[in-house]
C-alpha cells in the first residue's frame, strides 16, 4: 500500500516509509555525504593509556607532509566554555581519563592523508596506574543521589528483612550483564561549515537537532541562533546519538582553525571509546513469597560503573519499583568511578539490564514454588503503581501474557526442565514480562497551508530509521482531515520548531502531540477564512508545554510479554532460538508496518544481548579488546529464523491526542530473560550472566 492511496484516517494504516525510495536508491544523504566546497578531512588521535598526562607534542614533522593543513592538541586548541558534559571539553587539558580519549587531531586535504598523518604523529603520554574493572566489594563504591534521568537512587517501602523472614520461599541470586556498545550502522559523523558572518552550520548524525544545537552553541560561546544543526537522515543511534559527542565539537573547532569546511567521521573502532555504551551491571535480587506465590518482599541492588569525568548512573532497578505488588520493597544503585569512558544511553537504559535480573529471578522463584511462571506474574499484578500509589493510565500486562501464551502454545509445555529432546538438541521454552515508561517531552511544531491545497508541517524531529517521518505524516493528515499525498513533513533541522530527542520511546508521542495541536490550530484558521486562502498561505504554530503541565498525575507505561523457544546442543553448548514471540500493550499503534519492524528489531537486539554481545575489558591495558564488528558479535539473519510481534488493542485517553505509547525500546526489555529462562527449561542449568555462550553451558551439560 502506498501513501498516495490513503485518505483521511491514515493513523492505524500500514503506510510504507515516505523516504523509502530515497534510501534504497542512495538519494538520501547522511551527515558526511553532503557536499561542501574546498572541504578538508579530519582524523582523530587517541590515547594509548587509560590514565595519564599528555606531554609536549611536536607537530612539525606531520605539518611538513604534503596535504596536511593543521595539527591540534591541548596546547593550541581554542579554549571552550565549560560544558555541562565534560566529555565535550575536547583537547582542553593534558589529562587522560580513559584509553581511547581524544588527545590530538589532524586535518588534511584528503581522508587518506589525514589518516596517515594521524598515524605518524607522536603524542607522548606519561602513564599512571589505572582501575578499569567493575567488581563486587570495590572500596570506592558509593550511592549517587539520583539515577537517570532524575529518579532517587534508593527507595524503601516497609521492612524488607521482615518480609523475607516471613516468606515461605526466598530466592537470592546475583545476575551480571556485560558492557554493551550501540554500534549503529552509520557511525557518528559531522560536517562543519563556518559562514563569513561567524555562524556555524553542521550536518551531524544525531537524535536531536535542537538539543545538539544548544550544546554546541554553549560550548563554543555562541548564541543559539548562530548555530544550525541538520540531521535529515540518521543511520541508527540506539541512544548513542541522543546527546552531543566529542566529534561534533572537534569538527567545529578544526573547521574554524583551517578556515574551510571539515568532515570528521568516527571510525567503527573509535565508536567503542567515546560515543557511549551500556554500563556492565552486577545485580543482587532477593524475592520472598508465601506458599501461594504472593510476593512479600522485593529487594534489588545494582552495582554499575561510571567514569572519572562525569557521573552517569543508569536506572537499573527503577522498573522493579513498579512491576509487581509486594508490601516490603527496597531498591538501590551503587556506582564506581573507573578510568573508563562515560557510559550513556543504550536502547532501554535501565529497564533492559534490570528486567533481565528481575525476570530471571521471577522464573527461578516460580520453579522453587512449583508454579507456572505466567501464573506467578498474574498473581502479583498490582492494582496501582506499587511505590508511588498512582493509578495506572492503563496496564494490560496480564492480557499480553494470556494472549502470548495462547499464540505460543504455552499450555502444551512440560514444566519439568530438561525433559524435551530432539536428537542432540535439548529444547525448552521461557517467558518474561517487559515494560517501558510512556514518556512525553516538550516539543513545538508549525503547520502551513499552501495555495493549491498542499500542507507543510515542520518540526525538528529526528528519524533514526524508525519511520518517524512517516508516522508524523499520518498524524498530520488525520489532524488536517486530508490525504497523505497532500502533506509534506519537514524534520531534522534545528532551524525548525524545537523538538525533543528521539529517545526514551517518546518521539512520536511528543512530536505527534505538537503536530496535532499545530494542525488543529491551522484548521481553525482555515475555517475562519472560509476557504479564502491568502496568496502566501496560512500557518499556525503550537507547543506542548501547557498541555504537559496540566496532565493528571498517573503512572503511564507500556507493557509486554516475550516468549522464547531455544535449542541447546548437548555436545557443544551451542544455543539456537528458532522462535521468538512478543505481545505488547502500547496504546494506539500509529503504523502497524513500521511498529512491527520496531518491535521485531528490539527483540532481535535482545536476542543479540542474550547470546552474543559483550565488550571485553582488558584490565592490563584498560581497553575494550573487541572494538569492531569482527570481535563484537551481533545477531545475524541466521540467528533469528522466526520472530513475531503482536499487540493487544489498548485505548488510553490519558496519553496524548493519538492515544499512543512508545514502542522503540520495550521490545528489547524482556527478551534476554525469556531466552535465559528457556535455556534453563531446556537444560536445567541456570545461567545468570550474559551473554549465554557455549563455554558457560558445555561444562555443565
Amino acid at each position: 500500500m502506498t501513501p498516495t492511496t490513503l485518505t483521511a484516517g491514515a493513523i492505524g494504516q500500514p503506510v510504507r516509509r515516505i523516504e523509502g525510495r530515497q534510501k534504497v536508491t542512495g538519494a538520501a544523504r547522511y551527515a558526511v555525504e553532503h557536499p561542501a566546497d574546498d572541504v578538508a578531512h579530519a582524523w582523530i588521535v587517541q590515547s594509548t593509556v587509560a590514565r595519564g598526562t599528555v606531554g609536549d607534542v611536536d607537530p612539525g614533522p606531520v605539518l611538513a607532509l604534503p596535504g596536511v593543513l593543521a595539527v591540534m592538541t591541548h596546547a593550541d586548541a581554542p579554549r571552550l566554555q565549560d560544558p555541562d558534559d565534560p566529555e565535550l571539553a575536547v583537547l582542553q587539558s593534558p589529562r587522560v581519563a580513559y584509553r581511547g580519549q581524544i588527545v590530538a587531531a589532524v586535518v588534511a586535504t584528503s581522508l587518506e592523508t589525514a589518516r596517515e598523518a594521524a598515524r605518524v604523529l607522536e603524542v607522548p603520554i606519561r602513564a599512571e596506574d589505572h582501575d578499569v574493572v567493575l567488581r563486587e566489594g570495590h572500596p570506592e563504591a558509593y550511592t549517587p543521589e539520583v539515577v537517570n534521568p532524575s529518579f532517587p537512587a534508593e527507595t524503601t517501602t516497609g521492612d524488607i528483612e521482615a518480609g523475607l523472614n516471613d516468606a515461605a520461599v526466598v530466592h537470592d541470586a546475583t545476575y551480571r550483564t556485560s558492557p554493551l556498545h550501540n554500534s549503529p550502522m552509520e557511525p557518528h559523523a559531522t560536517l562543519a561549515v563556518w559562514d563569513d558572518d561567524g555562524s556555524l552550520t553542521v550536518h551531524d548524525s544525531n537524535q536531536a537537532a535542537s538539543t545538539h544545537r544548544a550544546a554546541l552553541a554553549q560550548v563554543l560561546g555562541l548564541e543559539s541562533g548562530q548555530v544550525r544543526v541538520i540531521a535529515r537522515h540518521v543511520g541508527g543511534g540506539f541512544g548513542s546519538k541522543g546527546s552531543a559527542r566529542p566529534q561534533l565539537v572537534l569538527a567545529a573547532m578544526l573547521a574554524r582553525a583551517v578556515g574551510r569546511p571539515v568532515k570528521l567521521a568516527v571510525t567503527r573502532q573509535q565508536t567503542f571509546a567515546f560515543t557511549g555504551y551500556r554500563t556492565p551491571t552486577i545485580q543482587r535480587v532477593r524475592l520472598g513469597a508465601d506458599a501461594d506465590g504472593r510476593l512479600l518482599a522485593i529487594d534489588h541492588h545494582a552495582l554499575e560503573q561510571t567514569s572519572t569525568l562525569k557521573e552517569f548512573a543508569e536506572q537499573t532497578c527503577v522498573a522493579t519499583r513498579m512491576m509487581y505488588a509486594a508490601p516490603n520493597r527496597h531498591t538501590t544503585h551503587d556506582l564506581v568511578a573507573l578510568d573508563v569512558p562515560t557510559p550513556s544511553w543504550m536502547r532501554a537504559p535501565g529497564e533492559c539490564p534490570g528486567m533481565f535480573a528481575l525476570e530471571s529471578a521471577m522464573d527461578e522463584l516460580a520453579v522453587a514454588l512449583g508454579m507456572d511462571p505466567i501464573e506467578l506474574r498474574v498473581r502479583n499484578e498490582p492494582e496501582a503503581e506499587p511505590e508511588s500509589g498512582r493509578a495506572w493510565s492503563s496496564r494490560n500486562l496480564v492480557a499480553c501474557l494470556r494472549d502470548g501464551a495462547q499464540r505460543f502454545g504455552w499450555a502444551e509445555r512440560d514444566p519439568t526442565p530438561g525433559t524435551r529432546r530432539d536428537g542432540r538438541w535439548l529444547v525448552g521454552t521461557g517467558v518474561a514480562a517487559s515494560t517501558y515508561p510512556a514518556y512525553q517531552q516538550p516539543s513545538s511544531a508549525r503547520a502551513r497551508a499552501l495555495p493549491g491545497g498542499a500542507f507543510v508541517v515542520e518540526i525538528a524531529a529526528a528519524d533514526i530509521g524508525t519511520g518517524g517521518r512517516t508516522a508524523l505524516t499520518q498524524i498530520a493528515a488525520d489532524a488536517l482531515q486530508t490525504g497523505l499525498e497532500r502533506v509534506t513533513v519537514q524534520i531534522g533541522d534545528s532551524a525548525l520548531p524545537r523538538a525533543s530527542v528521539a529517545g526514551g520511546s517518546s518521539g512520536t508521542a511528543s512530536w505527534g502531540t505538537a503536530v496535532t495541536l499545530a494542525c488543529r490550530a491551522l484548521r481553525q484558521r482555515l475555517e475562519a477564512h472560509d476557504g479564502d486562502l491568502p496568496p502566501d498561505g496560512l500557518q499556525a504554530e503550537a507547543s506542548t508545554d501547557d498541555l504537559l503541565k496540566g496532565r493528571e498525575d498517573l503512572a503511564r507505561h507500556a507493557f509486554g510479554a516475550q516468549f522464547a523457544e531455544v535449542r541447546v546442543d548437548a555436545d557443544t553448548g551451542e544455543v539456537r532460538v528458532p522462535r521468538l514471540l512478543g505481545v505488547f500493550a502500547a496504546g494506539r499503534i500509529i503504523n502497524p508496518q513500521t511498529a512491527r519492524s520496531q518491535l521485531i528489531g528490539g527483540m532481535t537486539m535482545g536476542l543479540s544481548m542474550a547470546l552474543h554481545e559483550a565488550s571485553i575489558v582488558d584490565g592490563e591495558f584498560g581497553d575494550f579488546l573487541n572494538h569492531d564488528l569482527a570481535g563484537y558479535h551481533v545477531a545475524a539473519h541466521a540467528d533469528v529464523p522466526g520472530v513475531e510481534a503482536h499487540w493487544v488493542q489498548e485505548t488510553d485517553e490519558h496519553l496524548n491526542p493519538m492515544g499512543s505509547k512508545g514502542i522503540g525500546e520495550i521490545g528489547i526489555v524482556g527478551t534476554a530473560a525469556a531466552i535465559a529462562n528457556a535455556v534453563h527449561h531446556a537444560t536445567g542449568i541456570r545461567i545468570r550472566a550474559l551473554p549465554i555462550q557455549p563455554d558457560r553451558l558445555v561444562a555443565q551439560l
